[in-house]
């Protein structure tokens, strides 16, 4: 299902017409805003290669191109809900209020989480999980809690609450995932799996993993699923904004996957060159997700001012990206013991303990 055309257009696909009214209600304004989310992570994203690139960090994962499918599909979160990334999700966790810096802060190795998903300024956005598919079973734990408590499904929309959780076409391939999709189903979580197929899981094309769609996968569960175009920011966000409201009802979990392509390497220690050609790559430049939604724009009479305003807008945030990550230091060696419990714990005490007089013990040494 697709609203926009590859260059622009506004022509949506006989199944998508569904959505059109979730579409029609969206102000100027926010379609503005979906443009300058896609436009401020892509310049995230590069300077945060170059970072890396320049000895920064030890390790980073672009998300070059599949920007319309997570700025859409946050952007249809209510305030209450969950999202559950997995690494690539730049623009969710910034859209929901994570400083961009502590994502960094991560990567590089200065914290073991990165921010606190539980503080009202992070917009209820869990963390990072580099352990392929493990934040399946996380998001599903935490629906099937909110299903008990009775959190969803009372036909307050602006009390009930869904769980949203990110995840690859590799990791589909992951038990993690499927055991997470039979336990949701199971007990009528209220959560939408939304999977980025992204084409290939590191070197292994979706061909290999699967002979049927993915989204096709959720039908053994007894999962609604659909299949969209990933580079349609407009579709992602009206088919995500529809599955969370389904799940919120109560209706149970709902599968999304969108099509889309990671321009990019997998992470920053990859070559992608060793297993794609450049007539993919291509190809799927032509379905940029920026330049479509630029162009849909364009045809409604977005003056280039405004355009302009959004690429100084992006600079500038990578500028200041740049500067505070310069400015970040070593994580204090007390950092280790915090956290661990929510409350001061006498274990903690003696691990710090020890530790301080371990190192004590070569004071003097040459």
């Amino acid at each position: 299902m697709r609203v926009l055309s590859a260059d622009g257009t506004f022509a949506p696909t006989p199944a998508a017409e569904r959505y059109l009214p979730l579409i029609e209600g969206l102000a100027d304004a926010e379609l503005e805003q979906f443009y300058r989310d896609m436009v401020t992570i892509r310049a995230f994203d590069r300077e945060a290669t170059n970072l890396q690139r320049q000895g920064q960090m030890a390790l980073w994962p672009p998300s070059l191109g599949q920007e319309a499918a997570q700025v859409g599909s946050a952007r249809a979160a209510r305030t209450q809900d969950h999202l559950f990334p997995s690494y690539r999700e730049h623009v969710v966790c910034t859209i929901r209020g994570v400083d961009p810096v502590d994502i960094i802060r991560l990567m590089r190795g200065n914290t073991h989480g990165g921010w606190n998903p539980f503080d009202p300024a992070n917009g209820n956005t869990h963390l990072y999980t580099l352990v392929l598919g493990a934040q399946a079973l996380h998001a599903t734990g935490l629906a099937m809690g909110i299903a008990f408590d009775g959190r969803s499904g009372s036909g307050d929309p602006e009390r009930d609450e869904a769980v949203i959780v990110y995840y690859g076409d590799g990791a589909s391939s992951q038990g993690d995932v499927h055991e997470a999709m039979v336990f949701a189903a199971s007990y009528n979580a209220p959560e939408v799996f939304f999977l980025q197929n992204n084409q290939w899981a590191i070197s292994v094309p979706v061909a290999t993993q699967a002979k049927v769609p993915l989204y096709r996968r959720a039908d053994g569960y007894g999962i609604p699923g659909a299949q969209i175009d990933g580079n349609d920011v407009l579709v992602s966000f009206a088919a995500t904004r529809a599955a969370l409201d389904s799940a919120r009802a109560g209706e149970g979990p709902q599968f999304i996957e969108a099509v889309t392509y990671r321009m990019g390497a997998h992470t920053t220690s990859d070559d992608p060159t060793k297993y794609r050609g450049s007539d993919e790559e291509q190809a799927w430049a032509q379905r940029d997700p920026i330049a479509r939604m630029r162009a849909f724009l364009e045809n409604r009479g977005a003056a280039a001012s405004f355009f302009d305003g959004v690429e100084t807008e992006a600079a500038d945030a990578a500028e200041d990206l740049r500067a505070r990550t310069l400015l970040l230091t070593p994580p204090s060696r007390e950092s280790m013991f915090e956290h661990v419990y929510s409350d001061p714990h006498p274990l903690m005490d003696e691990q710090r303990a020890w530790l301080a007089n371990y190192e004590a013990s070569f004071e003097g040494d040459a």
